[in-house]
């Protein structure tokens, strides 16, 4: 059964209101296997809402209208659907003492027009709604269902969950819906599906779509099957496979943000985090704290706006500030430090930059709100060894209409650009390369929870990878060994 949804209401097609039900009833629908095929908004007009409901007629078997069912004028949906049936609209009494009681027990008398709630079609069944005034209506028509929902979500998700989903699971033929999200980042979307296209294409059981989200790209699988079962291993053949090709881009395979991931990692790590921020205004220690458990490893940030904040706060030399400027590599580099020792913190963030567009010299076309930046990440090592990944976002010159230059350096010289390697400054310690530890297999159990802040122990170097090792598939850090 392909199912079809219908948000109505004049104020979905602001900019003030978001159809958040359709999200809820697709995830429901696809639950019991019911595919939702197309999803439309439609304004408060009769005329445009009888057109739409016929066309979803035509061409899905279940029909869900959200919406329109209250007791003023531009509520429609009673009368429209009614008149593209062909049925009349019969007052049921028992609905009008549920509205009256409702209203008695807060001490009021029901308006006249809230019987226009009590109005059915002729042989529909209404559904009780026990969080508002506006019954549900389940129509069945010509081997059609139509289903009528009230549109405050409180009041339809309450309704959908007790009088819909037992009634369509009798119906439906056993098909089950499957889905899978495999989180990216440090990729464009246009590279994601690059890599990947080749691999998912030959398939039409898993289909794949590729969205752009805040921060990250996310591929959606979905496979139909018989059973949850064998729709899982559809979705696990197709993600074996296209894991390789995104080697440690990915994030995440089971839903969590980035946020969470990181987290997991500063615990199973024993490492502590501090941020001093500039133009991000607070961004990065807003997000941080959304995932539970936090202070095991956040330990707090600042928002360093002024050049005198950052010197108060994050401890940036007002000379530094005067020699290179409060949008440069040594500020946020120097921000980063400072507040990692503040906060007496393992990793210390710096973020500096230009917001908004009002620096004529930079052009336009850059990332976000942002035109340029520098971010750095401080991490000290073993006998007060500096591990550092600086990221600078800055115009590319000779670019028409501007671009972004992004280069990463760690611990040791500057980047020489111009033949793509680096060098090592005068004096400069050695530079700190990061190792991993093997990846288990997919299904091994992770290590104990470590406590907050334990000693460290002593710093291994890590042996290089075989020159022919096979392509790693992503593992999730709560698979991820707890010790070296």
């Amino acid at each position: 059964m392909d199912a079809e949804i219908i948000a109505v209401g004049s104020e979905l097609l602001t900019p003030h209101r978001h159809d958040t039900n359709s999200l809820y009833l697709t995830g429901k629908l696809n639950s019991l296997g019911i595919e939702v095929r197309f999803q439309t908004v439609v304004g408060d007009d009769a005329e445009r809402l009888s057109a739409v409901f016929r066309a979803a007629l035509e061409r899905s078997g279940l029909v869900i209208l959200m919406g329109g069912l209250g007791p003023t004028e531009d509520d429609i949906n009673r009368q429209v659907v009614a008149g593209v049936l062909g049925r009349e609209l019969h007052e049921v009494p028992e609905v009008i003492e549920r509205i009256a009681a409702r209203y008695a027990h807060t001490g009021r008398k029901m308006p006249a027009n809230n019987a226009r709630q009590a109005l059915v079609p002729e042989g529909a069944e209404w559904l009780p709604n026990k969080k508002g005034t506006a019954p549900g209506i389940w129509i069945e028509h010509e081997k059609k269902i139509i289903v009528m929902l009230p549109g405050p979500p409180r009041e339809l998700e309450a309704m959908f969950d007790e009088q819909c989903m037992p009634r369509l699971r009798s119906l439906v033929s056993g098909i089950q819906i499957r889905t899978r999200v495999i989180k990216v980042a440090g990729l464009p979307e246009s590279e994601v599906d690059e890599r990947i296209a080749p691999i998912y294409k030959p398939y039409s059981n898993p289909t794949t779509t590729i969205l752009s989200t805040g921060g990250a790209i996310e591929v959606h699988l979905s496979a139909r099957a018989p059973t949850q079962e064998e729709a899982d291993a559809l979705l696990d053949e197709l993600t074996d496979k296209i894991e390789p090709a995104l080697g440690d881009h990915i994030f995440s395979t089971s839903g969590e943000t980035l946020e969470e991931i990181v987290g997991m990692y500063l615990v199973m790590k024993q490492k502590t985090l501090a941020t001093a921020e500039s133009c991000t205004g607070g961004l990065l220690s807003e997000r941080i704290p959304r995932v539970p458990g936090r202070s095991e490893y956040y330990l707090g940030g600042a928002v360093c706006y002024s050049n005198e904040m950052k010197t108060r706060f994050a401890g940036v030399s007002p000379k530094l500030l005067e020699t290179y400027g409060a949008v440069s590599k040594p500020v946020a580099q120097a921000m980063a430090e400072g507040i990692r020792r503040k906060a007496t913190a393992s990793i210390g963030i710096g973020i500096t930059g230009i917001a908004g567009d009002g620096n004529p010299g930079l052009g336009s076309g850059m990332i976000g709100p942002l035109r340029m930046s520098h971010v750095t990440v401080r991490q000290a090592l073993e006998g007060g060894v500096i591990d550092e990944l600086v990221l600078d976002f800055v115009p590319v010159s000779g670019t028409p209409g501007g671009g972004i230059e992004r280069q990463e350096e760690r611990a040791g010289g500057p980047q020489d650009r111009s033949r793509g390697r680096r060098t090592e400054a005068p004096g400069a310690r050695p530079r700190v390369r990061r190792g991993r530890a093997p990846r288990p297999a997919r299904g091994d159990a992770p290590g104990p929870r470590p406590a907050p802040h334990p000693p460290r122990p002593p710093a291994r170097p890590p042996s290089p990878p075989p020159a022919t090792a096979p392509p790693r598939r992503w593992q999730h850090p709560r698979e991820t060994p707890t010790t070296a």
